[in-house]
């Protein structure tokens, strides 16, 4: 608005006093300037602050491609006309509902920025209000037993229920949490975050605390609360992956009239002078979605190096991916930057690693989709491309069955989950893939793989499996874990199992191996199992 107040005085003053026509040229070229910045700002402003939260990928890729004015001000207009609930009507109640919810947010969820900005502001904007707010102004506080009873003391926090949200579920609990005292809540992604003594010894212990059984260390072994702490009774929606799940959900646009996008833009880049490994993961999140992480490797050797302001040689490499249905429809795009640096006396040593990037998506189960990826090393331009067909299993509902095997030499628990999107993570764990599958003798190596449809024991109300481990070499069995005691589970829960197991390479030689793992489920009496091969070597 003050660009408009402004151009409009200049566009008087200098109507009224006449000048050279030299001076003339360069004030209209001033002033086209100017309102070209102005249009540019707006445009920016509406994709970046008004539609942020219930624009879609596939829509935000569509209007980047853009270039007139016109063609923007067509989309928008295109955009409010998907969502309008009655079109024929002179009000778009969606868009007017969409504004006023900024307005709102702004007014009631401000503290040190904007509070559309805030995570309060965005779950209002995106869901609307909710059907219950529960507040706690901080202070004592006595734990449900879901939490691990006992009484501590809280920081501010406000739980927000809605009876249904699309594509997420019925009765949804967010909760928000004030750890700065700023007003500034924040959505909790664990269960103790609003503790204000999680990190006291001493006081505002849970029962099993009191009792000896368990340490406040423990709280974060198994981020939100893991299945092995003592005297918890999680339920179905606290364990980490339903929380995984229903973050992914309340933070989604909400779907649009019309699904279907006319596509403006179809490049084909076939260049492949960047080459880089590439390897897919199967994972069940729900009944209906997969968790898809897609790992690339790339070695070092290949990339170009340039000094840093540092001091530091750093090369950087960017990626797009495109995930698109098998008709062309875009569903997911993305795009990143890998920084790979070293000092100038490790350059060289560094040269012969390998630079890794991870992206996790999440797809409908048995869809069949195309991924379309672009690699480019931004110092030399170089190229490297892949079209990948990718096919979510369609994991039963009833029969035991398993995820993809991870095997890996790279693994670690977290303190507790991150609050972000971050790479390799996978519950409360980072695991980063093998993708050459070979093995040092001098490092250990881990397998990961999740078991789902675990039958429980009414008794004991824990599973009773039997995880053999068999190592296979030129078709002979030379290695055998039987695992009939569990300690090859990591974690349990009604979704899924997680197993995870270490071994020694140097117990076994150099070599090529298949490794099988076998799940026995004595309650139902169902067996399955999952394989992969792998290679020992003196040295990497």
């Amino acid at each position: 608005m003050t660009n408009r107040i402004f151009l409009s005085l200049l566009a008087v003053l200098f109507s009224a006093v006449p000048v050279p026509s030299g001076q003339g040229q360069d004030v209209a070229r001033r002033t086209d300037r100017l309102r070209q910045e102005e249009r540019e700002n707006y445009y920016k402003k509406w994709l970046d602050e008004d539609a942020v939260y219930i624009i879609s990928d596939e829509e935000r890729a569509v209007f980047d491609k853009l270039t007139t004015d016109e063609e923007r001000e067509q989309f928008i207009e295109q955009f409010w006309f998907r969502r309008d609930p009655d079109t024929k009507t002179s009000t778009n109640e969606f868009k007017e509902e969409h504004y006023r919810r900024i307005a709102y947010a702004n007014e009631r969820f401000g503290s040190g920025k904007p509070g559309w900005r805030s995570d309060r502001g965005r779950i209002y904007i995106i869901h609307g209000e909710p059907a219950e707010i529960q507040e706690n102004f901080g202070g004592p506080y006595v734990r449900p037993q879901y939490e691990g009873g006992g009484v501590t003391a809280v920081f501010p926090y406000q739980t927000w229920r809605y009876r249904d949200i699309e594509r997420v579920g019925t009765d949804v609990e967010i909760e928000f949490v004030d750890t700065t005292l700023t007003g500034d809540y924040r959505i909790s992604h664990d269960p103790w975050e609003k503790d204000a003594f999680a990190n006291v010894p001493g006081i505002g212990l849970t029962e099993a605390e009191s009792k000896g059984l368990a340490t406040k260390h423990d709280r974060f072994l198994r981020s939100g609360g893991g299945e092995y702490y003592p005297l918890l009774a999680l339920r179905n929606k606290d364990t980490p992956f339903a929380r995984l799940e229903q973050y992914a959900g309340i933070m989604r646009p909400k779907t649009v009239k019309y699904n279907d996008l006319k596509e403006v833009v179809d490049v084909n880049i076939t260049y492949n002078s960047l080459p880089f490994r590439f390897h897919q993961d199967y994972f069940r999140l729900n009944e209906d979605q997969c968790v898809v992480p897609i790992t690339l490797e790339l070695a070092n050797r290949n990339l170009s190096f340039s000094p840093a302001e540092n001091g530091r040689q750093i090369a950087k490499v960017a990626i797009y991916g495109q995930v698109s249905a098998l008709g062309k429809q875009i569903i997911k795009e993305f795009e990143d930057e890998v920084a790979t640096s070293f000092s100038a006396e490790h350059l060289q040593a560094g040269m012969a690693g390998k630079s890794f990037y991870q992206k996790t998506l999440v797809l409908e189960k048995g869809r069949r989709v195309k991924l379309n990826l672009v690699v480019k090393d931004l110092a030399s331009g170089k190229l490297g491309t892949m079209q990948r067909l990718i096919i979510p299993p369609r994991y039963s509902r009833q029969d035991l069955e398993v995820s993809s095997l991870l095997l890996t030499d790279t693994i670690r628990t977290l303190d507790r989950a991150p609050e972000a999107e971050e790479m390799f993570v996978l519950g409360d764990l980072k695991i980063r893939p093998s993708l050459d599958h070979l093995f040092p003798l001098d490092k250990l190596m881990a397998c990961y793989v999740q078991v789902y449809n675990v039958a429980m024991d009414q008794q004991s109300l824990q599973p009773s499996l039997t995880v053999s481990y068999r190592l296979l070499q030129d078709g002979k069995q030379v290695f055998e874990i039987v695992d009939k005691q569990g300690e090859s589970l990591y974690s349990v829960s009604e979704q899924r199992v997680v197993l995870v197991r270490r071994f020694s390479p140097k117990d076994l030689g150099p070599g090529k191996y298949r490794m099988t793992i076998e799940v026995q489920d004595h309650v139902s009496n169902q067996m399955a199992m999952v394989s992969d091969e792998f290679q020992i070597v003196g040295s990497r």
